[in-house]
């Protein structure tokens, strides 16, 4: 049997994991065509790390953004988000503490 929706509800649409995503992705497209933003990313990790007791950095998780863009000469992070689950909660704060930069939710 193969699902349509996933454990949330969202529906895949033109190869996004959701409506909502899809919308955002042509509303940021057009932007960048219009000079608005530019060097629009989609789906881009970042490395999530802490310290390790040896005293290096150690890889414990990636946030992947839904999208990545200059605005202003800005670097922008944005989450199309339905539901902020606690690990995407986790995942955020641990982003933002590391590269001092907030996620925008849209």
């Amino acid at each position: 049997m193969i699902r349509d929706r996933t454990k949330y509800g969202a529906v895949r649409t033109d190869g996004f994991a959701s409506k909502r995503e899809a919308h955002r992705y042509r509303e940021l497209r057009l932007l960048e065509r219009s000079g608005v933003i530019t060097g629009l990313e989609c789906q881009v990790a970042f490395e999530l790390q802490a310290p390790a007791s040896t005293g290096t950095l150690a890889t414990v998780g990636r946030y992947i953004a839904d999208f990545v863009y200059i605005e202003n000469g800005r670097k922008v992070v944005e989450d199309a988000k339905g539901v902020r689950t606690h690990l995407y909660q986790w995942k955020r704060r641990h982003f933002e503490i590391q590269y001092g930069m907030p996620i925008t939710e849209v």
